[in-house]
């Protein structure tokens, strides 16, 4: 029978906290690099403070650049380099606009947690 080795390493998931500085580092060097990127927020367990292990990063990129489809969209973002898993959407301001205005079950949900990283 396998038996757990007491020399492994142990992993600890980050507190909320440190993963809200490390997002909010993320989004000022993003808006450093592409100047068209206008908001940064996050929705989701984050932006509502119930983040618990094994929570991942919901974020809406604004940027009035964004073209394409969602897959091609995020191309562009490094989200490899924020401290946890992502699911990122990224919308023009009219798109997002649209979005918050319609009774889709999305608009919804930013309407009640979204929380701006500016």
């Amino acid at each position: 029978m396998p038996v757990r080795s007491l020399t492994q390493s142990v992993l600890r998931w980050p507190r909320p906290e440190q993963v809200l500085r490390q997002v909010q580092a993320w989004a000022v060097e993003q808006r450093r690099a592409h100047p068209s990127l206008q908001r940064v927020g996050l929705f989701g367990s984050y932006a509502r403070g119930t983040a618990s292990v094994g929570s991942d990063l919901d974020l809406l990129l604004v940027d009035s650049n964004a073209h394409g489809p969602q897959h091609q969209r995020l191309l562009q973002w490094p989200l490899e380099h924020l401290p946890l898993s992502c699911d990122a959407l990224v919308l023009t301001p009219l798109e997002l606009e649209q979005l918050l205005a319609s009774s889709s079950r999305m608009a919804v949900e930013l309407n009640a947690d979204l929380r701006w990283l500016d």
